[in-house]
């Protein structure tokens, strides 16, 4: 299976590239997703998270992970995030490489925030960086979620720089422009990943 690996800083536009891709028959695996699925109501990580941090960071109505108040301590402790990757990043990689197993497309899409901060770019053939300035960055990530600035350039300092993402790109997806514009990209950049399977499959 040709995997590809989509990433860009939070706001950059990855996931409505990843969507896209999606609506062509696309195996997409979203490591956000699995990320939640992993600390469901149940789930081992679920519980070493509450015995760690405490009832405050589950929520009392359906025992779900309160993910704001979570974020909140580990963006302002450094010990407290490194405690939170070591127990979640092993358990996010064995179910992703389990959902991307499954796949039955032409090529799958692994598409992450931490693609090449984590090593889960090892799991990838081919990396694609969706890239747009700081300043949309911020823009798009406030009114999506309603963050301040002040916690959205906090996410950004954590991310692996803008430059050094494109550093490592196979592939780049400029997003500074239209939705129309991003949409012609993504129809290339669907092309020429279906190329590179094919490539691959008779290699």
């Amino acid at each position: 299976m040709f995997i590809v690996g989509i990433t860009g800083g939070i706001g950059s536009g990855k996931s409505a590239v990843s969507d896209f891709l999606m609506t062509q028959g696309v195996t997409i695996v979203d490591a956000d997703v699995v990320a939640r699925e992993v600390v469901m109501p149940g789930t081992p990580a679920l519980e070493k998270i509450l015995q760690h941090f405490g009832k405050d960071v589950i929520n009392s109505t359906d025992n779900t992970l309160n993910r704001a108040t979570l974020r909140k301590i580990v963006f302002n402790d450094n010990d407290s995030r490194k405690w939170l990757e070591e127990l979640l990043h092993p358990v996010i990689r064995e179910e992703i490489v389990q959902q991307l197993a499954n796949a039955t497309s032409p090529y799958a899409v692994l598409t992450s925030p931490l693609l090449l901060e984590t090593d889960q770019h090892l799991l990838t053939q081919h990396i694609v960086v969706v890239d747009t300035t700081e300043t949309q960055q911020i823009q798009r990530t406030m009114s999506r979620d309603r963050n301040d600035e002040k916690q959205v350039r906090a996410i950004i300092s954590t991310q692996m720089p803008r430059d050094q993402k494109l550093e490592r790109a196979d592939t780049v997806i400029n997003n500074q422009g239209s939705l129309e514009d991003l949409g012609k990209q993504c129809i290339l950049l669907h092309e020429k990943l279906l190329s590179l399977a094919e490539e691959k499959s008779n290699g």
